[in-house]
């Protein structure tokens, strides 16, 4: 059977009845245009799920680490179906002057998102961005005003919103009721996650473009727990665990339970056990976002043992009739009164049997990227709003933002959400922007 066959009528249809739909109408579009900004580790995870499930050519891929994006040609070569190696470039602004492409997928560290998905907007590509969608909350709106004025499709990769044991937990347990009065919600994430060495500086390897690496962030020398994939314990070029595993916990949250923006944050933590080490950003925080009376909870700490072995990165909505826990392995209905309810999530490895043997892949993480770029996809083909539409996704992001700025002004901010503003607080406001290093120019200023 070919993909196309496959799409319409195997594991998909059979997951639940919108993919179904969905598969089609995706294998029935022209061939797509595609280009990858960001070659690294969850780049490649999420353009390899896009070749899986749709009819696409990778004519470019952008990286400033030249290992990279070669191991990347190859291995997209290798996995579309008319072998061809894409285009490399350096620059993502060299990629898009070519302004042939239909989708670009920005998989860059955090502080390297806003600039390529607005150029890539202006360019007339609609645009998969991974999350949080900026490291400010100023860049997020510049984000979303271009992704509007040009009226393209932008999805945030908080892909728990196309997670299907997620779904059914949503629609089956919180909508259809059986939590009752909903009164507090639970987010949370134990992994040791944060490296708390210390190793020497050194001279950045030939086969990477520091500063452009770099790029709008402060310059500091280069440290090989920096790159590859370890820019997250810093605060220049992202927003730490929370804003790395805290947004989709936090994100899912208010889709299943239809929230807006938060009203106010109050956040308290920073480094209180990895003391010494290089990383500066926070190992233990707990911050409460009210939304309408509705307080959503999130804590992390990277250290000590997890509260619950079975849930160390997930969420818990607590109802008068019973409590629901959810991650990416699955979910538990506890009601109190009858049967519980328990789902594990389910991987198509035999589907695509290419999972088994990806390196770094997550494997039950893997089918909800295919639904996500599915639903990108259909939302392309009908010019409407994804599931993670770039609102949701500055939402979202700017709640994470917000607890850090929480914590390091020691006091909670009124979100004035209709305003873009923290209501009564000039001090916090002037942190909404993050300063650029020149030559950037940071969006919210370029569109003065």
């Amino acid at each position: 059977m070919d993909r196309r066959g496959f799409l319409k009528t195997g594991a998909l249809g059979l997951t639940l009845p919108a993919w179904r739909a969905m598969a089609e109408e995706v294998a029935d579009q022209p061939v797509k245009r595609v280009g990858l900004i960001g070659s690294g580790w969850y780049g490649k995870v999420d353009l390899l799920r896009l070749i899986q499930v749709a009819p696409v050519e990778v004519v470019s891929l952008c990286d400033v680490d030249k290992k990279m994006l070669a191991e990347a040609a190859e291995i997209v070569a290798g996995r579309q179906s008319n072998g061809k190696r894409p285009r490399t470039y350096g620059d993502y602004r060299e990629m898009l002057k070519e302004k042939d492409l239909d989708i670009v997928l920005v998989g860059t560290p955090d502080h390297w998102h806003a600039l390529p998905t607005i150029a890539a907007v202006e360019s007339g590509a609609d645009v998969y961005v991974q999350k949080p969608i900026s490291v400010d909350i100023a860049e997020g709106r510049a984000m979303l005003a271009a992704a509007r004025k040009h009226n393209r499709v932008v999805q945030v990769g908080t892909q728990r919103r196309s997670t299907p044991h997620l779904i059914e937990a949503r629609d089956q347990i919180v909508r259809a009721g059986k939590l009752g009065k909903i009164g507090y919600v639970d987010t949370y994430c134990y992994y040791h996650m944060r490296n708390n060495g210390s190793p020497p500086d050194s001279a950045p390897p030939d086969n990477l473009d520091w500063e452009m690496w770099t790029g709008p962030a402060p310059m500091r020398p280069f440290n090989k727990s920096i790159h590859p994939r370890g820019w997250r314990g810093y605060q220049e070029y992202g927003n730490g665990i929370v804003g790395d595993m805290g947004i989709h916990m936090i994100d899912t949250a208010r889709w299943m339970l239809d929230l807006g923006a938060p009203k106010s944050v109050s956040a308290t933590g920073g480094i209180i056990m990895g003391k010494g080490g290089s990383s500066n950003v926070s190992d233990t925080l707990m911050a409460t976002f009210d939304f309408d009376g509705l307080p959503v909870v999130w804590q992390h700490r990277t250290w000590g043992a997890n509260p619950d072995p079975e849930y160390p990165w997930g969420g818990t909505i607590y109802g008068d009739k019973g409590t629901l826990k959810f991650s990416v392995n699955g979910y538990d209905f506890i009601p109190n009164e009858g049967s519980p309810i328990h789902r594990d999530v389910t991987m198509e490895l035999e589907e695509y049997p290419e999972d088994k043997t990806e390196k770094d892949l997550e494997r039950h993480v893997a089918p909800a990227v295919r639904y996500h770029m599915l639903d990108f996809l259909a939302a392309i083909a009908k010019r409407d709003k994804p599931v993670a539409d770039i609102e949701q996704g500055y939402i979202s992001t700017t709640a994470c933002i917000l607890a850090n700025m929480s914590a390091k002004l020691g006091r909670s901010l009124a979100w004035d959400a209709e305003n873009h503003r923290i209501a009564g607080d000039d001090e916090a406001n002037k942190l909404l922007a993050r300063p650029y290093r020149g030559p950037w120019i940071h969006p919210a200023e370029a569109s003065v």
